[in-house]
């Protein structure tokens, strides 16, 4: 029996499968796909999900397959720098091909401990109050204290659990492409100039030697059950911009739509969702592998905790608490996005004015903060604006603050050197800085880096250890 069935391996899944190997949880990842995707893809880690990799030792990896650019001009694709002195160790966008992020993290799950099997579709489910019944597709039955689905927007474990997916189907096709391009970079450069006026959805950016990532809007092609072909392409970029630009030999081809759903509950039971199978929204801001993978950051140490036997019977749901809003927060601002790149004058207009008011650095940052999710606040009662945030990777007199949090345990924060984490110190680790880069006394840290108490009495934190990490050891 195991404790954890993941459905997937996608970067949700493999996130969560070594979030709960680092509390020795048997994990198996079941993947209906047989090999790992081959279109290579590149998507853009957000400040917030390096920061995520950063807390596990992983940031190394994956910069060395990646590519640094600045946050500026994310929010629906308006020019706009960057703003200075974002509050991160890590204020920059890492552009990297998906299949390296999926397989870095496939391994890192394994070399904690997980199973991944490939091959292995999850096609129906029974859970009881003692575990889950997982059916495979060849038959096989497996036996689970616990479900999770990670397999994506069409997720069968989803389905089958009966939670509602409301929300609004797709209105706008877009094709999405990397491929080769005979046309100078000056012609590119100049089509685009003019064409970007009217029409948002388009554009040819440089992905590598010759070759380039191209946006084209996808009315009138082929059927969209159908994937995409070159000459879909060409026939689209020659209505739009007039010239084809003598694409070819395509690396990878897709299409995209706006469709936005959430699922109205991440947990039923021994049952829960995570990633695309809890949501989908347009790739606007390029926000739905960080959203997944935290979600999976969120999730891993509180589902660790119900298995492990030391969480109380609320900490399990805070996990929807947090998640859910996080992810109605992302849906609204792509909608918007998706609205300002319109070619219709209303939105052109609002487009032109919120261009203006970015041009102000409270407006630039705020928006440049939503999307990068360094902006969350968890709901965790009264208290100071950083209850409830996550801690930047912040100097201290061992190292860097989040070298310290690679094992997935809590840690104590302590300038004061009086406070002590007595019966949790299996789950929380203590560290006592006088000269830690902090404007309070204290901070108790969760395993995701979030801050769940600031002060300097025992009582009150042995208090806010017992919520958070269940009853001390005897």
């Amino acid at each position: 029996m195991f404790d954890v069935i993941i459905a997937g391996c996608g970067p949700t899944g493999a996130m969560l499968a070594a979030e709960l190997r680092l509390h020795d949880v048997r994990v198996l990842v079941l993947e209906r796909e047989t090999e790992p995707v081959s279109f290579v893809r590149v998507v853009s880690l957000h400040i917030r999900s390096l920061e995520v990799m950063a807390m596990r030792g992983l940031l190394d990896r994956l910069v060395a397959h990646g590519r640094q650019r600045p946050v500026g001009g994310i929010f629906a694709g308006i020019a706009t720098p960057a703003p200075e002195g974002l509050d991160s160790a890590h204020a920059y966008l890492l552009g990297i091909p998906q299949p390296v992020v999926e397989r870095l993290l496939a391994e890192h799950a394994v070399e904690l401990g997980a199973q991944v099997r490939r091959g292995r579709a999850v096609t129906g489910f029974a859970q009881d109050d003692e575990g889950v019944t997982v059916e495979l597709a060849d038959g096989e039955q497996l036996r689970t204290r616990y479900l999770v689905g990670c397999d994506g927007a069409r997720s069968a474990v989803r389905k089958q659990l009966g939670v509602a997916f409301p929300g609004e189907p797709s209105r706008t096709e877009t094709l999405m492409g990397e491929m080769e391009v005979g046309a100078p970079r000056e012609e590119i450069a100049a089509r685009m100039a003019e064409v970007v006026e009217s029409t948002r959805r388009f554009w040819l950016r440089p992905a590598g030697v010759g070759v380039y990532s191209v946006v084209v809007p996808a009315a009138g092609v082929s059927d969209r059950a159908e994937p995409p072909t070159l000459e879909d392409f060409r026939h689209q970029l020659r209505a739009v911009a007039g010239t084809d630009f003598g694409v070819h030999s395509p690396r990878w081809m897709s299409r995209f739509g706006d469709a936005t759903r959430l699922a109205e509950r991440y947990r039923v039971g021994r049952v829960l969702l995570a990633g695309d199978a809890a949501h989908i929204h347009p790739p606007a801001g390029g926000q739905g592998l960080n959203l997944g993978v935290q979600d999976a950051f969120n999730l891993g140490w509180k589902l660790a905790a119900q298995i492990r036997g030391w969480a109380l019977d609320t900490l399990l749901d805070t996990y929807q608490a947090e998640r859910h809003p996080v992810a109605e927060d992302v849906l609204d601002n792509t909608r918007a996005q998706m609205e300002l790149m319109s070619g219709e004058p209303g939105p052109r207009a609002v487009r032109r004015l919120l261009a203006e008011l970015m041009d102000l650095d409270q407006v630039n940052r705020r928006l440049i903060e939503k999307i990068t999710a360094i902006d969350i606040r968890y709901d965790l009662g009264e208290g100071p604006d950083l209850l409830g945030r996550r801690l930047p990777d912040i100097d201290l007199a061992q190292g860097r603050l989040y070298d310290l949090l690679r094992r997935g345990r809590g840690l104590l924060l302590d300038r004061t050197g009086r406070l002590t984490v007595g019966g949790w110190s299996d789950r929380v680790d203590h560290l006592a800085d006088p000269g830690a880069a902090l404007d309070v006394a204290c901070v108790l840290l969760r395993p995701d880096g979030h801050v769940a108490w600031i002060g300097d009495d025992q009582r009150d934190l042995d208090d806010h250890l017992s919520r958070w990490f269940g009853a001390p050891a005897s």
